[in-house]
């Protein structure tokens, strides 16, 4: 996958339309957002679900776990998911949430409301959002990932973020947690190329970090 879009014009856009983001900009380098390969969209949301409020190191050795029980643990399938039974998916570090909802991915992966890769690639922000949050256990800011780091998208704005709200508050200087209000009335400098501006929020929460070791 590759982004949709020119980086260099999204960052010449944003560097004229805010002074602050700018600054953060200089400081924190060059924009290095690279889409990652999405075999499907089953595949890349039963990795999400697995990852769900666990550690990166145990998310990846349950997904493994998981994926090793499929007919191609490379490219897994709904139809193969569908085939196995709860005690196995629990086997594997699955808890009874996420069972019900890699489930209930595959079965609506079948029906066509998960739809293919090349389906999803015409579909609009607004759109994927829809349909995937239909998914059990898939909430807007999981799509809203999907479409930065999968799809390449350009104006997507995870409001509800706590990274980019932290960064914003930082760059603007705040003297507490901006209101999703604020936030997204502040970013309609930002558009099309919120991605961007909101890559560039965490990365002032590293540079914060940084300061401050």
């Amino acid at each position: 996958m590759s982004l949709t879009y020119d980086p260099a014009v999204a960052l010449a856009a944003l560097r004229r339309k805010d002074k602050p983001l700018a600054a953060v900009m200089r400081r924190a380098g060059p924009f290095t957002l690279k889409p990652e390969r999405m075999v499907s969209p089953f595949a890349a949301l039963l990795q999400a679900i697995v990852h769900q409020q666990l550690s990166g190191k145990a998310a990846k050795t349950i997904y493994g776990r998981v994926a090793a029980l499929l007919p191609d643990p490379k490219r897994p399938t709904p139809e193969g998911l569908l085939r196995l039974k709860e005690q196995a998916l629990r086997g594997a570090g699955l808890s009874h949430n996420k069972f019900l909802a890699v489930h209930d991915l595959a079965a609506k992966t079948v029906d066509g409301t998960v739809p293919t890769l090349r389906k999803l690639r015409g579909m609009s922000d607004a759109e994927v959002v829809e349909r995937l949050t239909a998914v059990r256990g898939i909430g807007v800011w999981t799509v809203e990932m999907l479409l930065m780091f999968r799809l390449g998208r350009p104006d997507v704005l995870p409001v509800a973020d706590l990274g980019v709200r932290q960064g914003f508050r930082l760059t603007y200087e705040l003297p507490e947690m901006p209101h999703a209000d604020h936030l997204t009335e502040h970013a309609e400098r930002w558009r099309p190329f919120r991605s961007v501006a909101s890559w560039y929020m965490w990365r002032a929460v590293d540079l914060h970090r940084v300061q401050g070791s």
